[in-house]
Parts: C-alpha cells; structure tokens; sequence
C-alpha cells in the first residue's frame, strides 16, 4: 500500500457519518455507558469497524481493532485513520483505556466527533494523543454526534436520566376516549414501542397500573430489537405499595418480572431520578403515566422531552392531560424536532425549554 494521503474534508465527513450509523444501532443497550461507532480508513479504504454494544464490553474504537485483524488488514493499520464519535476514553474502568490501544496501533490520525461532556476527563485523551505525535481533529460532525449523545451527556453533567414524556391524547387534550380503550392506533404503537427500544425505564402511576395493568414491554417496534437489549425497569409510583406488590399484574407475572420496581409515595423527585441512575444505569427514562403524576414531574422541571400522538377526535373524556385547577410555576415551550403523520394521527415531538 501506498503513502497514506491526505484525507478530505468530505471524506472526513463520509466516515464519521458510517461511524455514526454504527452508533446508532446501540442506542438504548450500552447504558449507562454511550452508543459509540468507530471506523477505520487508510487511502481510502476501509479497515474495520466497531461499535460499543454494552456496558462492560468492549468499546468501540477496541472493536474496530479487533476487527481489523478478523478481516486480515492489521498490516495496514500504521498510518491508518481513526473516526469515533466520541472523543476515546482515556480512564481505566470496566475496560481498558482506548487511547492506550490507540497509541500501541499503529494509527497516527484520530478524528473525532464529541468532546467527553465528563469534566474530569474532557480534552484528555485529545491531549494524550497530541503529545504522543498523533494527528488530532475533534468537531467532524458534531452536532449529529452531539444529538446522538444528548441524554447521555445530560445524565453524566446532572447525575439523573433524561426524561421524556409520552402521551397519547384527543384534539380536545384528553387521554381517555367514551367507548374505545385505545387512542392510539396499531401504527402509532409500533412507533410508541420503538421509543421503548431506546429506553432503558418506564415509569407509571398506580392509577394507570390498576386500571390499564400494562405489560410496558417492547413488542414489534420499527426497528429489529438487538439481542443485547433487556426491556426497560418497569417503575410503579404509588402512595400504597402493598395494595400493589404480589396482585396477578402483568408486569409482575411475566418473563422480565425480575425487571418491575414499586416506589412508595415520592419527596424528592430529583433523588429518585439520581437513584434510578446511580444504582440501575438509567439513562433514557419514558413516562407513561397519568396527568396528575405528570403534572407533578413538569413542576418539578424534571422532563426534558414530549411527545404526543394526537388522535383527529374530540372525545369529551374525562380524564385530561394535566388535571387539575392549578397552573404549572411557568408557561413551558416546547422546540419542535419532529412533527409527521401516521395513519391519521399527528405525531408531534420536540424539547422542553
């Protein structure tokens, strides 16, 4: 092979954004660890490829060596080219540190998208890397890197998951119909689930878990579901646990049981949230319960996203999407980022500013 040339800025832009893809199909297994995609170029021409698929297992730049030498192309690997999605490791934990892999590899241009949102080992490794003589370019497609990473940096600079609302409502802001159990329709409910596929908690109420009694599983979202991923801590909030613990609920009876906590009446919110993510790994967590339950967590500014499916029905159902007489402390705007149509109903999702 040749002397290595030097790379494009599009080509830059190409690789990170097969990183990128590789990222993606390990969101909602690696936490509380992020979805990373590596790639790895010379001249052109790809090397390997690897993506963090759980805690605990290998990160992705390590999985893109080892694939390297799977694929037969270790020779080439001096002068080769790193894309990551994230800036390397550089800390010693469940693994080894990447930039120590990284410097024994041969690579000598490592191009990354996110800086390490975790002050203490910000900027590290890029300095590490610099000082050993290896070409460092951060910022190649940071905002699409940075989006994919979002709730992961919010839950390791806040210590508590990011918390997206989901919500399924009437024209007329309301969660129940007259007649019909359901407002969702069957595709509407494989895009609810896909939300489940990237969550790793699902919170509800004891009133939704007695009247609805949900399994809160993942079942046929839009996408295949990895065989890593474990479906979601299911979380019952209730002021009487012990009218709940040991009744014939789905979630209690079924393959994932051991995946079913009940939390007796809540203070401190925001401790709940750090405990949730200190102790089980949540990052992603989805609320699906009643209005009054989320009515409690936005005046506590504790949800970050919405997203509501909102069916072309005026319904006149009695239960709304906040109950109750009381205004929330401020008037709450939310950022759109996505709104389409699926079979009639508008699916509208955005951030909470």
């Amino acid at each position: 092979m040749n002397k290595p040339s030097e790379p494009s800025v599009n080509a830059d832009a190409f690789w990170m954004q097969r990183a990128l893809q590789l990222a993606y199909r390990s969101y909602g297994t690696t936490s509380p660890n992020p979805p990373v995609g590596a790639v790895i170029i010379r001249d052109g021409r790809l090397l390997g490829e690897g993506r963090h698929i759980c805690a605990g297992g290998p990160h992705a730049e390590r999985q893109a060596l080892a694939d390297v030498y799977a694929r037969g192309n270790s020779e080439y690997l001096r002068g080769a080219t790193l894309y990551v999605t994230l800036e390397p490791c550089s800390s010693v934990g469940r693994t080894p540190a990447c930039t120590d892999a990284i410097l024994s590899s041969g690579i000598t241009r490592v191009v990354y998208g996110a800086v390490d949102p975790d002050k203490r080992h910000q900027g590290r490794a890029d300095a590490l890397l610099r000082a050993a003589g290896i070409t460092v370019c951060p910022g190649v497609e940071r905002p699409a890197c940075e989006l994919l990473l979002r709730s992961w940096a919010f839950s390791v600079q806040q210590g508590r998951p990011w918390v997206t609302a989901k919500v399924a409502t009437t024209l007329d802001g309301h969660l129940t119909r007259r007649s019909e159990r359901f407002i969702s329709t069957a595709e509407t409910l494989r895009y609810a689930h896909e939300l489940r596929l990237r969550s790793d908690a699902i919170l509800i109420g004891g009133g939704t878990l007695r009247h609805d009694n949900p399994a809160l599983t993942i079942r046929t979202p839009l996408s295949p579901i990895p065989v890593e991923k474990k479906q979601p801590w299911r979380i019952v909030v209730t002021r009487q646990p012990e009218a709940v613990q040991g009744r014939d609920y789905r979630m209690f009876c079924d393959a994932a049981a051991e995946r079913s906590l009940v939390v007796g009446p809540v203070q401190d919110w925001k401790a709940l949230l750090q405990q949730l993510h200190e102790e089980r790994g949540v990052v992603n967590l989805m609320l699906e319960c009643g209005g009054r339950l989320l009515r409690r967590l936005l005046e506590e500014g504790l949800v970050n996203e919405w997203m509501q499916e909102i069916a072309p029905l005026l319904s006149g159902g009695k239960d709304a999407v906040l109950p109750g007489d009381s205004f929330l402390p401020q008037e709450l705007r939310l950022r759109v980022e996505q709104c389409r149509e699926i079979s009639g109903h508008i699916l509208l999702r955005g951030i909470l500013a």
